[in-house]
Parts: structure tokens; C-alpha cells; sequence
């Protein structure tokens, strides 16, 4: 049972780092310009949410393939660097 209660959480926690970049960046992350035009690119809070919780899911993934540290706070740090950077290079930068 605690491996069930584990996964559990380690997926709560990386759905949360998802969202919470996605929207950081759909938020904040813009140019005055960009703020400015972003009803006409299409691209919603779901949309950056949903990328921010992909790269999570690389970022967490990568660095359990790679065996850095194996401890919990390494894994979610993994997942916090990306999600950064697939939403920056989604974003086009």
C-alpha cells in the first residue's frame, strides 16, 4: 500500500508543478506587447497548463532514467526545470 499512496502523490505533486508553471508563464512571463495581442494567438490557460504539465512529466521522467539522487525533492526539482523548459521553448523563445 505505501507504493500505491506514493505514486499517488508523486502524481498530484507533478499535475500541481504543471499547472503552477503553465500558468505562471500564461500570466506573467509576457512582453507588454504580447499581453497586449494574446486574445489573438489562440493560446488559453488550459493550453499553457497542459504543456507546463507535459514537460513535468519529461522533466520528472528524465531525471529517473538518468538516477540523479533518487530522492523526492530531486525528482520534483527535475520536474519544476521541465516544465520551465517546455513551456519557454513551446512558447517560441
Amino acid at each position: 500500500m505505501p507504493i500505491l499512496t506514493t505514486a499517488i502523490m508523486n502524481l498530484i505533486v507533478i499535475l500541481a508543478i504543471g499547472v503552477i508553471v503553465g500558468l505562471g508563464f500564461r500570466r506573467y512571463g509576457r512582453t507588454w506587447l504580447s499581453s497586449k495581442t494574446a486574445g489573438l494567438t489562440g493560446a488559453s490557460d488550459i493550453t499553457y497548463a497542459l504543456v507546463g504539465i507535459a514537460g513535468s512529466f519529461i522533466g520528472f521522467h528524465v531525471v529517473v532514467i538518468l538516477g540523479l539522487l533518487p530522492t523526492p525533492l530531486m525528482l520534483y526539482l527535475g520536474a519544476i526545470v521541465g516544465a520551465i523548459l517546455t513551456v519557454w521553448l513551446w512558447r517560441g523563445r
